[in-house]
């Protein structure tokens, strides 16, 4: 782990549970042995299916900057249609990790940029596992564990133990499940696979 600031922002639509996913990560990064962790919202329209950002700063020691992030070393999309309608890559660092819902492939999704791209279809873990809240599948959880994989920054076992914390009993399991298929699933990142 490097002693940096990392520096993590997530796009998703009003009632997707980007926000709780924000709070779940920096939560599950003090298990794994962070100091310094921070997690808030950025609204717009605060209304159900309104693009919103999320972030989430993880760090060894005390964080002191208090900022909306500008230049991400991570980016989690949550709904892969707002690659088309909105500048989700605005800022992020060259080789910043891209992690999206969806289930098309890399190539297919119209990404340009050096990034390190992962791709899991989250929307389709949680209708298999009925991870469905007020009628929509809750992709949230299950791009944790894609984190987790692509990043290797926080392990399964601290999310798991958030996830759980923040849902108790058969809820929390199903969470925990979609996560730990999300992190099996994620596709790797082209960049990996050329460079093996």
């Amino acid at each position: 782990m490097s002693e940096k600031i990392w520096e993590i922002r997530w796009h998703g639509r009003g009632g997707q549970g980007t926000v709780t996913a924000a709070n779940l990560l920096a939560k599950a990064a003090l298990y794994n042995g962070f100091k310094g962790t921070q997690a808030f919202p950025f609204f717009g329209a605060e209304r159900r299916g309104a693009p919103l950002k999320a972030f989430t700063r993880i760090s060894k020691t005390p964080i002191l900057v208090h900022s909306q992030i500008y230049n991400p070393d991570a980016v989690i999309v949550l709904d892969s249609t707002l690659i088309k309608i909105s500048n989700l890559l605005e800022g992020a660092r060259e080789n910043a990790f891209l992690i999206i819902n969806s289930p098309k492939e890399e190539k297919k999704l119209g990404v340009n940029g050096h990034f390190n791209t992962f791709v899991v279809d989250a929307t389709g873990i949680a209708l298999e596992l009925g991870l469905i809240v007020a009628g929509q599948p809750v992709a949230s959880t299950p791009m944790l564990g894609a984190f987790s994989r692509a990043t290797k920054l926080v392990g399964m076992d601290s999310i798991d133990k958030a996830i759980l914390e923040e849902w108790r009993g058969r809820v929390g399991e199903k969470n925990v499940r979609a996560a730990e298929e999300a992190y099996k699933r994620v596709s790797p990142s082209r960049k990996e696979t050329t460079a093996k």
